[in-house]
């Protein structure tokens, strides 16, 4: 299996991973707000045959350092990279912020065939960390399309920290999000129903970091609303941190993810099949 940055155009940044035996399908794999690139993964995906890329998508030169106002084009222009590599199904794999990005994408890139959203969002954002001006406050969206930012669920500042095991438990602060601006999620909620794509979502309900579990339900519906299938996987005792088979991916050392190892493998382990059923 070859690997290499230097494969990559201008513009695209992370690693590319070609596998043994090709069956045509480009994996593109997103990472959360960690910003790391999620090279294990892609090694993972290539291993059944895809053709993966582990993107960075913030956080690089000539990126935008935080999760603020970050174009979507970045994730076209690393779907333009897939197709001229030849690869026929375009499949994204994101986790949390990632997910969302994930989503969205196919919602815009009716070339996007597929998504394995793990621990995903059904709404936009505000943003994580600075933008190009170097600025976090005032909130802004986490999103662009065409140099517009994407309307997002703003944050509530009268929320008053909760903890888990020693680290702040921020699923209470998107809930409450959720309904002190309630009148704005229509608008930020991302509009699954337009894109044809297979949905595959992964999410425990003892995610700490956010309300996943709540948001995928929100996913489901609104998809079956349109007369759309989606795939849900979804386990009680799982937290935020969605392990695939191998993987042993580190908790946050910042915030409480919930769950535990074996519940957050064995939801993995669960998806996974079907997750290769769909490449």
């Amino acid at each position: 299996m070859d690997t290499g940055r230097d494969l990559f155009p201008p513009g695209p940044q992370g690693e590319i991973f070609r596998p043994e035996r090709d069956i045509g399908t480009g994996v593109l794999v997103l990472a959360g707000s960690s910003g790391r690139v999620d090279s294990d993964r892609a090694k993972l995906f290539a291993s059944q045959g895809a053709t993966a890329i582990a993107l960075r998508w913030f956080g690089s030169e000539g990126q935008v350092p935080g999760i603020c106002e970050v174009p979507l084009e970045t994730f076209f222009s690393a779907v333009d990279y897939i197709v001229e590599l030849g690869c026929k199904r375009i499949v994204l794999v994101g986790t949390s912020k990632g997910a969302e990005a994930a989503l969205l994408t196919a919602v815009y890139d009716p070339r996007v065939s597929a998504v394995v959203a793990m621990s995903p969002s059904s709404v936009v954002w505000g943003n994580i960390g600075p933008g190009l001006d170097g600025i976090s406050w005032p909130e802004r969206s986490s999103w662009t399309l065409q140099g517009a930012p994407l309307p997002f669920v703003p944050t509530d500042p009268a929320w008053v920290r909760e903890y888990r095991d020693g680290l702040v438990a921020y699923r209470s602060l998107f809930e409450r999000c959720l309904d002190v601006h309630e009148s704005e999620v229509e608008a930020a909620s991302i509009p699954l129903e337009r894109t044809r794509a297979d949905i595959l979502l992964i999410a425990g309900s003892d995610d700490a970091l956010w309300p996943s579990n709540r948001f995928a339900a929100s996913i489901v519906r609104r998809r079956a609303a349109a007369a759309l299938p989606t795939q849900l996987f979804l386990r009680e005792d799982a937290g935020h941190r969605i392990l695939l088979p191998g993987e042993t991916t580190s908790r946050s050392s910042l915030h409480a993810h919930g769950g535990s190892d074996d519940a957050d493998a064995e939801l993995g382990r669960r998806a996974w099949e079907h997750i290769v059923t769909m490449l």
